[in-house]
């Protein structure tokens, strides 16, 4: 009877954690576009390349921060597991690296950042 009891409670716990846990009902919000691991490291290395176009087209400092900004912003959007996660965050710091170049217009030292900051996030492909 003691182990009858014990299993009805653990199976009780378990059944009400599952129930209320927030991952259980998760949901995007509306209006809101949810991307595959894949597509959003496809949409990061498609901004950090046109920050690369940007800077072999002539923009100036200013505007290449801005477009670095939007690929960082894009990054937030790479959600799979903890080591693409810590590897999204070594490849951000690549792009940081580079919005600080282009704010202090060191543009060839931005593109180069720009440039490891785009095989580190094509390289998170493989982590997935």
């Amino acid at each position: 009877m003691k182990t009858l009891k014990k299993i009805l409670i653990a199976l009780f716990i378990a059944s009400s954690m599952g129930a209320v846990s927030s991952v259980a009902v998760a949901e995007t919000d509306p209006g809101r576009i949810s991307y595959k691991p894949t597509e959003a490291i496809d949409l990061v290395a498609s901004r950090i390349q046109i920050a690369i176009d940007a800077v072999s087209t002539g923009a100036d400092g200013e505007q290449l921060s801005k477009l670095i900004q939007d690929a960082l912003a894009a990054s937030k959007e790479i959600n799979a597991n903890d080591k693409v996660d810590m590897a999204r965050s070594r490849a951000n710091n690549k792009l940081k690296s580079a919005k600080n170049h282009a704010k202090q217009s060191a543009l060839q030292e931005a593109e180069q950042e720009l440039r490891d900051a785009y095989k580190s996030f094509n390289d998170l492909k493989g982590l997935i």
